[in-house]
């Protein structure tokens, strides 16, 4: 299968180009609109990749894809917050299958409805947030809870180490609802709390503890009816330097006041000055996910998955389900056709591989139920 990774030299698009080259399955185009850095990153795969160089915003993109032969697009060129779904339409129409790495809520979110009838009628599967989340963060969740009576929670916190490579457009998405009103399921209603404000204490299981921050994912809206969670849902990002995560808190504290516009203008300066507080981290992140509830006994339970990812290799996590899917579409899967969310696409035992491959360790732990209500501020919608 042709398959055009598109940002494919990029942060997480050259660890995707990486892990696909190898597959026999998969004919690989490592594309981007800098033919220069296409060229490099296709080189140094050892004669498994060309490189491509294209525009998705140019008009004739779609008839490149097409004239390419392209079998299946990876769009990996964030941030997602403001983009149209015009390269997934251009995908449909050239025929081919399409993955996205996409966080944004309503990018995500609104995906199906948007494109469902498009891909089906091509004949081909369209699949938005094959990342870590909601991809990883639902297969953890159905893998933890199966057979529970009822979900009471789901709590997730991800733990970037501070020295593992940064992109721009991460960053740039992070900033986007920094101090922004941000929509979340909680004592059984939907109410608001601000992005990135009023951070609070996580533990982990391999990790220091840190203080994480409201963060605005499509899990926030996807998870409360795919789990019918009666009080909560939450998604929370803690930095591994303390003072960068009350930075954040300062940022999204000026942006609600008015006193800060257009936040996202700054990702690149931020980016770079990120690296200063490199000295006083660690090479090691990972992840928790924390569900309560009644069992299938219908007694109180807790259990928690975490993961901890050493050697700067957490920015591979959110690249896995993307590759997983890849892969299986490229020995000819059997996929449904249509426009999906990549929630309970995947199970956690089909990612277990890839973390095997790059020395990560995982735990289960059954921890005692916790009934005490968030202390997240919280007001009508």
């Amino acid at each position: 299968m042709k398959t055009l990774v598109l940002g494919g030299y990029g942060n997480f698009g050259a660890r995707i180009c990486r892990a696909l080259a190898a597959d026999s399955n998969i004919e690989l185009q490592v594309a981007g609109r800098d033919r220069g850095q296409a060229h490099r990153l296709a080189d140094s795969l050892g004669g498994r990749a060309m490189a491509v160089s294209i525009d998705c915003n140019a008009s004739d993109f779609g008839q490149t894809l097409s004239a390419l032969g392209v079998g299946l697009v990876i769009h990996v060129a964030g941030p997602f917050q403001q983009q149209s779904y015009a390269v997934a339409l251009a995908a449909a129409r050239a025929g081919a299958h399409y993955i996205d790495l996409a966080d944004g809520r309503r990018f995500v979110c609104d995906f199906p409805q948007a494109l469902h009838d498009t891909f089906r009628q091509a004949g081909r599967a369209g699949i938005s947030g094959a990342s870590t989340v909601p991809a990883l963060s639902s297969a953890v969740v159905d893998h933890l809870c199966p057979d529970w009576r009822a979900i009471d929670a789901v709590d997730i916190c991800i733990a970037p180490a501070q020295t593992a490579p940064r992109g721009k457009a991460t960053l740039e998405a992070v900033l986007s609802y920094c101090g922004e009103p941000i929509r979340v399921w909680r004592g059984g209603q939907w109410t608001q709390a601000s992005g990135w404000a009023s951070p609070e204490r996580v533990e982990f299981k391999r990790l220091s503890p840190r203080i994480g921050a409201l963060c605005d994912i499509p899990d926030l809206e996807l998870f409360p009816g795919r789990y019918s969670v009666r009080d909560r849902v939450m998604f929370r990002a803690a930095l591994e330097v303390t003072a960068t995560q009350h930075a954040f808190a300062l940022l999204a504290a000026l942006r609600s006041r008015g006193l800060l516009m257009q936040p996202g203008r700054w990702a690149g300066a931020l980016n770079r000055f990120a690296g200063v507080f490199d000295s006083l981290g660690t090479s090691l992140g990972g992840m928790v996910v924390r569900v309560e509830g009644l069992d299938n006994a219908g007694h109180p339970a807790r259990r928690a998955w975490h993961i901890a990812a050493d050697n700067d290799h957490g920015p591979e996590i959110p690249c896995m389900a993307a590759i997983v899917l890849a892969r299986k579409l490229a020995a000819s899967d059997a996929m449904a056709s249509g426009a999906f969310t990549a929630a309970g696409m995947l199970s956690l035992r089909e990612f277990e591989p890839e973390f095997a491959k790059w020395g990560m360790v995982t735990d289960l732990v059954d921890e005692a139920p916790a009934w005490s209500q968030a202390t997240l501020p919280a007001t009508a919608p």
